[in-house]
């Protein structure tokens, strides 16, 4: 008969590949009770792992879309408001050029009220949102507007006052100034000076946004603008009415020519408040449609969440019960080892 015997070694060596396996199954467990879903998705569905995958890729793709909708939302909320405050300003612009068409108020007052109005149009269209220029078209890393006022003189006043003594042989603010009449003001506006903010002197001297618009995909099918341009008409009239109050009202005009100055910067201001209004319900009917697309891709991301959760997911009851059950074994075996080490022979005979 052979006798048998097993070392202390071998029980030892026994139960440290056996902690190895609960230590590893401890990891999977405890990320399956963490996550609501199985540690190993092609042990645990097989053939149907590929499905999973693509199914949960397509989930990151429309949560991206979500995510986007919500960055340009809140873009398209500050634009909203730079319009209004936009309105707001050429509002009380208006407000100053009545009173200066009737002849009931100081050239001095009027000529600050559209230096103001030129400030503020120009604060309000260099304005950005998170790092981004919002008028500024697809260009939303520069200024779209350029300051007039500045020393040396901006490109535009140079255009300005280049224009005005090309047209009359003269500064504004030479004394033959005072023998211009309306009608020569007036020609004078409706010619060289449209041309600088209607016209091609526009990009030339005053704008550096782009005509065309950020687009941005809102849903798997479905693109659209989602940005103003500094370019836009109501932009356009309002810096030309601002402008030329501003610097001609300082020079010494004729009572005549002062009041066609006030009149036209009037229908400007007129034409451009129906604009800006135009732009604010562009801007509000796409921010509708962009929250509509964005409830409609967060269902698509419920159903397929859904379906990846009778895929992959777990009980988490029973998840956490196994992770209970394996700390307890792995406690055991190091408590088994401990008393295993401490076997001796030695100890056993003294």
């Amino acid at each position: 008969m052979k006798v048998s015997y097993v070392s202390s070694q071998a029980i030892s060596q026994a139960l440290r590949h056996s902690l190895l396996r609960m230590q590893s199954d401890l990891v999977g467990s405890q990320k399956e009770a963490q996550t609501g879903r199985v540690a190993d998705t092609g042990l645990a569905l097989g053939i149907r792992t590929g499905q999973a995958v693509s199914m949960a890729r397509d989930v990151g793709r429309l949560q991206s879309i979500v995510d986007t909708n919500t960055l340009v939302a809140s873009r398209l909320s500050a634009t909203q408001g730079a319009l209004s405050q936009l309105a707001e300003a050429g509002s009380t612009y208006l407000s100053a050029l009545t009173a200066a068409v009737s002849g009931d108020a100081n050239p001095a007052t009027t000529q600050q009220a559209g230096t103001v109005m030129l400030e503020a149009l120009t604060g309000i269209i260099n304005s950005s949102f998170n790092g981004e220029h919002v008028f500024a078209g697809v260009n939303t890393d520069v200024s779209p507007i350029a300051q007039y006022q500045t020393t040396p003189p901006s490109a535009a006043k140079s255009a300005f006052e280049a224009a005005f003594l090309a047209e009359f042989g003269f500064t504004k603010d030479d004394p033959a100034a005072a023998n211009l009449s309306g009608v020569d003001i007036k020609a004078f506006l409706d010619g060289p000076v449209v041309d600088q903010f209607l016209g091609a002197g526009w990009q030339a001297n005053w704008s550096s946004a782009t005509d065309q618009g950020i687009t941005t995909r809102i849903s798997l099918n479905e693109t659209v603008e989602t940005s103003v341009s500094a370019n836009t008409k109501g932009v356009r009239k309002l810096a030309m009415a601002a402008t030329i109050v501003a610097d001609l009202f300082s020079s010494g005009l004729s009572e005549g020519a002062l009041v066609e100055i006030a009149d036209t910067a009037t229908r400007l201001v007129s034409e451009a408040m129906g604009d800006i209004a135009q732009e604010q319900a562009k801007a509000g009917f796409t921010e509708q449609r962009i929250k509509n697309a964005s409830e409609r891709t967060s269902m698509q991301i419920d159903i397929f969440n859904g379906f990846l959760q009778e895929m992959e997911g777990v009980d988490p009851y029973e998840a956490a019960t196994k992770v209970n059950a394996l700390i307890t074994q792995i406690e055991t075996s190091y408590a088994l080892t401990a008393r295993i080490q401490q076997l001796s022979l030695t100890r056993l005979l003294s």
